[in-house]
């Protein structure tokens, strides 16, 4: 079976995030930059149907230059090779314009299986994966907290606030995961080191037949128009019980809307 792992860098979330002050897109050049965590548990589950039924997983990542250490780290936790488009125009790409080039990037790639995270931790929007499977005209299977494979018969358990749901397509398809699916693998010394070798192949928006004004601020369809740091915690409000302290603690609950 022939996987793709779609893999974004994002800013970590443990550390301070913030926005650009010129352009209002997030500040990638001095942050602390990782795989989306997510996306890790999609690399482990293309392993796992690798180890269990054979073929190859590619990563396709769509960021700047600096992309290519996320690229390698992924790489080195067993994936067989990457992809990884960068191009300046696409600066300020939005989820529309970025499924655009993910899709013509995919392809040329003719994949079996189509795997990434539910979500990203920098937008949280939780829809490319349903962009792609429409320009891709696949199958989406999303929300996955379970992927059985069968031949071209995929099998998930659609996590639900409620429990789960069967979902069942076939090949092609796309699949997103959450992180109950699985528990992702740490890359070894020998995978790191492979990792280094692993082909990394390169594309830019010509290579495909993507016109620069389709993506990048230009082409995008929506922006932030202004934004503001996250205010201090406060201290929290202090109960003092005198002999009405239920009463006391009732009436911030109420004042709160908690009750």
């Amino acid at each position: 079976m022939n996987i793709v792992v779609l893999v974004k860098q994002v800013p970590d979330s443990g550390a301070e995030r913030t926005l650009s002050a010129s352009d209002n897109t997030v500040e990638r050049g001095s942050a602390s930059n990782v795989i989306n965590e997510m996306d890790e548990y999609a690399i482990e589950e293309a392993l796992k149907i690798k180890e269990a039924h054979g073929g190859e997983v590619t990563v396709l990542t769509v960021g700047p230059s600096g992309a290519t250490d996320s690229i390698r780290k992924a790489l080195s936790m067993g994936p067989d090779k990457a992809v990884h488009v960068s191009d300046d125009a696409l600066h300020g790409s939005c989820a529309v314009s970025t499924s655009k080039v993910l899709a013509a990037a995919l392809g040329q790639l003719n994949a079996d299986l189509i795997l990434c995270g539910a979500e990203s931790t920098d937008g949280r929007v939780q829809v490319v994966p349903h962009m792609l499977a429409e320009r891709l005209g696949v199958a989406a299977l999303t929300g996955a907290r379970k992927l059985t494979v069968d031949g071209s018969q995929l099998t998930i358990e659609r996590q639900t606030d409620e429990g789960y749901e069967v979902v069942t397509a076939a090949t092609p398809a796309i699949v997103s995961v959450w992180d109950t699916i699985n528990e992702p693998r740490y890359p070894s010394f020998k995978g790191i080191m492979a990792a280094k070798k692993k082909p990394l192949q390169s594309l830019s928006l010509g290579d495909l037949g993507v016109a620069a004004d389709e993506v990048g601020a230009a082409g995008a369809t929506s922006q932030v128009l202004e934004w503001t740091k996250r205010p201090a915690r406060n201290g929290g409000a202090k109960v003092v019980d005198e002999g009405n302290g239920g009463e006391q603690l009732v009436a911030y609950l109420a004042t709160e809307k908690f009750v």
